[in-house]
């Protein structure tokens, strides 16, 4: 079992890593008291010890002789604290579930099979760096090493795998980089969908539907026939994207694809010292991702000779994605890069195993593997592939086969582990160099350093596209073809930029007239970024409590406009009446407890976008819509009659107050009828739902999917989708007055005192320090803990 050694008092004295930085203070070779207690734990693989301090929020700080040792600590740390999401994660991404929940997963393991990287590992490694290997191998011998220890304590073996009658694997290095199913790529939702509805009313919609940026006119490929998508054609797709199915905490067969996919995206932002009250650079990052139990993300903090950094990564990979290293300190959002196309073939009707491409008929490529399945044989899984991609849909009907091209095959494209190159950059010039090569998922970094530069610089791979624009799907017989990628130095760039800002919230943020066209339609709506530009340039100078602030802002500048423009309006239907009384003076801020707050999102999303929609397309597209374009609804409500006719203004205004009066009659059946008891929190709940039933919530949750502090939801059900559960705002170069936030705690084991600790801190919008210098992580020690290698 573990060893705890006590010193005189209680302490004792740890020794330190030698040779590293100033953020972790190693190279007292003497020592220091270590507080109460330590915990001494052998581990396989290690060369030197290592030492954990785990402070009182849940975050470790390890710190290492050399960086081999760091990245097999970092792996058993992770396993240590969230074996059961990993280990899941790892089932699910190499097609692995049936092996332990049964065949009720064939369908999905052979889809995620469709997605592996099946490309030249050499290759693979290269892209990410001469240490990428390295640290990956280390990683998964430390996991392993944690799952082997198990083995000698299987009482300590998490719930989950108990509950489940199962024992958790063991990793490959090829583990932590083939699985890109978890990744985020965009456009083939938005191709299928524009298909269908170009089907349904012809190419006039598509304006209609979703604002292009830059502004552009899409046409139908030649030699498509948009009627020959058929509804299911993603359903492999969104099988193999989606995670693992649970009910009342038992696991579920999964066979048909969840819709629809959750709506991610991010927030970021950099203050130069010329306008920060400290006269330091501030940083902000928060992603939106899906809020489940345990978080998408874990902070930990790497310290060896020549790295140290802290931040948030996700738990399955070694590094830190979004961070500081002590010198330069990074944030992400997701970049609209178009990174996959739907490719349409016509097969041979004499043999469906080729596909016409050029003038003649090619054969797909099939791959047979043998799917493990708990308590039978092993069973087969066929795979095929064109010259394109994975076969995701073949209707014997038409004739026809559909196949995904994606960057998801190309070498570097493992989601996130990119960081790799960049998170131990010590200026601009190298974090540049870094991302220039970066693959995916598609990112706009924001930076700042010590020195006080501030910055923005996006990376993916962005395909070169040969006489198509990517928005539809095409044949694939050769005339739609990727040229390469561009290169990644030729996308825009921003440094010092003069107004002392750079911001990001999935915006549109590619100049008009820039010869690179990486995308049209995969831009966030733009009103995260203009509050949080709104916000910043209010003042000369802000502070980092401001940048907290201003990261669970929830002013929704649409209701801001909308509520102007009801302020004028009068209306004799009783319901229409009461509904402008109660969204006179409204501030247009969406907290939980407002009432005005409710009424306004469910108008906007449940009833207002799909009556406009209804007005502006025809009823068989409107109902495609999961949820129309704001942009669109807000020009037609400013300029109504270039979008409703002559009589546009009176067209608007009876839309307004129909669907407001609808909206205020479904508050009163849902609600009741007091409108002073309404509250948007008890409407819109947030869980953080664990897969076997260990929740944490349900919490009133604020915001809306036009605000800083995002909650997209789904509209009607008011569930959220997704929304920022990890938070950084970072004092550059007084680290340990930097902020985070990650709910709703760090660990994910459900008997663990940070398994839920955090969610309280989160949903009032609370913070607990990143410490960074050695000092203050030993003053908040919760835990420590000493790794040596076996004897």
């Amino acid at each position: 079992m573990l060893a705890v050694v006590s010193g005189v008092g209680g302490a004792c004295l740890l020794p330190q890593a030698a040779g590293a930085g100033t953020g972790n203070g190693a190279g007292n070779e003497a020592g220091r008291a270590a507080g109460p207690g330590l915990t001494v734990e052998p581990v396989a693989g290690l060369t030197k010890p290592v030492q954990m301090v785990v402070d009182r929020w849940g975050v470790p700080h390890i710190y290492a002789r050399n960086t081999a040792d760091l990245y097999l600590a970092q792996g058993f740390n992770a396993a240590r604290d969230r074996l059961f999401q990993i280990d899941l994660w790892r089932r699910r991404g190499l097609g692995l579930l049936s092996e332990v929940l049964g065949p009720d997963h064939l369908a999905q393991d052979r889809a995620t099979r469709l997605f592996l990287y099946r490309g030249d590992m050499d290759r693979e490694w290269a892209s990410y760096g001469p240490d990428a290997k390295m640290a990956a191998t280390r990683f998964t011998e430390g996991v392993n090493a944690y799952i082997d220890r198990l083995r000698r304590f299987p009482e300590e073996t998490p719930p989950e795998f108990r509950e489940l009658g199962y024992a958790p694997a063991r990793w490959s290095p090829e583990d932590v980089v083939r699985i890109r199913s978890h990744s985020l790529v965009v456009n083939l939702g938005p191709e299928v969908d524009r298909a269908r509805a170009v089907c349904a009313g012809g190419i006039g919609v598509d304006p209609l539907m979703r604002r292009l940026q830059p502004d552009w006119r899409t046409s139908v490929p030649e030699g498509l026939d948009p009627c020959a998508i058929p509804a299911d054609v993603l359903g492999v797709y969104q099988l193999a994207t989606q995670g693992v199915t649970f009910r009342n905490g038992r696991v579920q067969a999964v066979t048909e694809p969840s819709v629809p996919a959750p709506a991610e995206g991010s927030n970021a932002w950099a203050v130069a010292p010329s306008r920060s009250t400290t006269g330091r650079a501030i940083l902000a990052s928060d992603p939106h991702r899906v809020m489940k139990a345990p978080s998408l993300r874990y902070v930990t903090h790497l310290s060896a000779p020549g790295l140290d950094v802290i931040g948030a990564g996700e738990p399955a990979l070694p590094g830190v994605s979004i961070g500081h290293n002590g010198t330069v300190a990074f944030g992400l959002t997701i970049f609209g890069i178009d990174q996959e196309d739907l490719y349409v073939y016509r097969l041979d009707p004499a043999d469906p195993g080729r596909y016409r491409y050029g003038q003649g008929w090619e054969r797909m490529r099939t791959v047979t593997e043998n799917v493990p399945v708990k308590g039978e044989a092993a069973r087969p899984a066929e795979l095929a592939f064109t010259r394109h991609g994975p076969v995701i849909k073949v209707d014997r009907e038409r004739n026809l086969a559909y196949a995904l091209r994606t960057t998801w095959s190309q070498p570097g494209t493992a989601p996130y582990f990119g960081s790799m190159a960049y998170m131990g950059a010590r200026n601009w010039k190298e974090f540049t160099a870094a991302m220039r090569t970066w693959g995916g998922p598609p990112e706009n970094q924001i930076y700042a350093d010590t020195a006080g530069n501030i910055g923005w610089v996006p990376g993916g791979l962005a395909p070169r596209r040969v006489g198509y624009d990517g928005l539809m799907p095409v044949p694939g017989d050769g005339r739609y073809e990727w040229d390469g990628f561009h290169d990644g130095a030729l996308l825009p760039r921003t440094y010092n930029p003069p107004k002392g800002i750079v911001a990001s919230a999935n915006e549109f943020n590619m100049p008009e007239d820039h010869p690179v066209k990486v995308g049209f339609d995969s831009w966030a709506f733009p009103y995260r970024h203009q509050r949080i530009v709104e916000v910043l340039s209010a003042k000369p100078r802000t502070s980092p409590a401001d940048s907290r602030a201003l990261q669970s802002d929830k002013l929704s500048i649409p209701a801001r406009e909308l509520v102007r423009r009801l302020a004028g309006m009068s209306a004799t239907e009783p319901s229409a009446v009461k509904a402008l009384e109660l969204l006179r003076g409204f501030d247009a801020v969406i907290d939980a407890d407002s009432a005005q707050a409710a009424l306004f999102e469910t108008w906007f999303t449940a009833h207002l976008e799909p009556a406009f929609a209804r007005a502006v397309l025809p009823e068989n597209v409107a109902r495609m819509i999961f949820i129309h374009d704001p942009v669109l609804l807000m020009e037609a409500v400013r300029e109504p009659e270039r979008w409703f006719g002559a009589d546009g203004a009176a067209v608007r205004d009876r839309l307004l107050l129909t669907s407001l009066a609808a909206a205020y009659d479904a508050l009163v059946v849902r609600l009741g009828p007091d409108p002073a008891a309404w509250k948007w929190g008890d409407i819109q709940k947030m869980t953080f739902d664990h897969p076997l039933g260990e929740n944490v919530g349900p919490f009133p949750r604020g915001g809306s999917w036009n605000t800083v502090d995002a909650s997209n939801y789904l509209p009607g059900s008011y569930t959220p989708l997704s929304g920022a559960t990890f938070k950084m705002v970072l004092d550059v170069g007084e680290w340990d007055r930097s902020r985070a936030i990650n709910a709703p705690g760090q660990s994910g084991d459900p008997g663990s005192p940070h398994y839920r600790d955090l969610a309280p801190l989160w949903q009032k919008g609370e913070y607990f320090p990143l410490l960074y210098s050695r000092a203050a992580v030993e003053a908040n020690a919760e835990r420590r803990l000493l790794l040596t290698p076996l004897p």
